[in-house]
């Protein structure tokens, strides 16, 4: 991710109504997983921590980025055990237990060897454990946007099938999200097109904020009961396929 565009996300991390949003999801994922009083989870590409507070609910929190920066800012909320690694052959924690959860959020899509990085991370997982992945989604929304957050690819579900099951996962769960809020995504995504992208105009006003997490909210009667056929994101729940 270009420095701006990561030290802009970072700040953003706490209130943006798209990380905020995403929070709210991602819990209501792991709740339909019913995991158990002490599970171990992991945030895999943690960045600066911003999902560390919320995965704390569920039990024993582990994370691990390769970003030095955002490692530091992570390390310093103090909330469970957050180290240096990549992915897909620097996964740390070595030591620690095989893990409940893991969490993928808005990561694959930078990865240049997906398949090899899932198949790295199921191996950690206990049996029955779950990956949560989150993925930018729609590849004709392709953009300024995405080359500044130096994206690999935008997901369709065929791909994130298709690479899940190449690294012996299978999705037990998939869904689009951001369904009520695409129209406004593409004209945004148009007007980056046309006039470029400007990280600098992340944060919306305080207003406009609270009314588009107050409209992406209204998915959560859908989500995680039912899966939404079109949106900017896709949210999955995989497991290790059977043999």
């Amino acid at each position: 991710m270009e420095r701006q565009a990561f030290a802009l996300l970072a700040r953003a991390e706490a209130d943006h109504w798209w990380f905020r949003g995403r929070r709210e999801f991602v819990a209501a994922l792991l709740e339909r997983l019913g995991l158990p009083p002490e599970a171990n989870l992991l945030d895999a590409g943690c960045g600066s921590g911003g999902n560390l507070a919320l995965l704390a609910r569920f039990g024993r929190v582990y994370g691990f980025e390769y970003d030095h920066e955002a490692l530091a800012a992570a390390a310093a909320l103090g909330i469970g055990r957050v180290e240096h690694g990549w992915l897909p052959d620097g996964v740390p924690l070595t030591d620690a237990p095989r893990f409940d959860v893991i969490g993928l959020f808005d990561v694959l899509e930078h990865l240049s060897q997906p398949v090899e990085s899932l198949r790295a991370l199921a191996s950690r997982l206990t049996p029955g454990g779950a990956i949560v992945i989150t993925v930018p989604a729609l590849p004709f929304l392709w953009g300024p946007h995405d080359v500044a957050h130096q994206h690999v690819r935008r997901y369709t579900r065929r791909v994130l099938r298709e690479q899940a099951a190449r690294a012996g996962l299978r999705l037990e769960y998939v869904t689009h999200t951001n369904l009520l809020l695409l129209p406004l995504a593409i004209i945004q995504r148009l007007r980056e097109r046309l006039f470029g992208y400007h990280p600098d105009d992340l944060m919306p006003s305080p207003l406009v904020n609270r009314l588009l997490l107050t409209v992406w909210r209204q998915e959560r009667w859908w989500i995680p009961h039912r899966s939404l056929p079109v949106g900017l994101s896709l949210m999955a729940i995989a497991r290790r396929a059977e043999p």
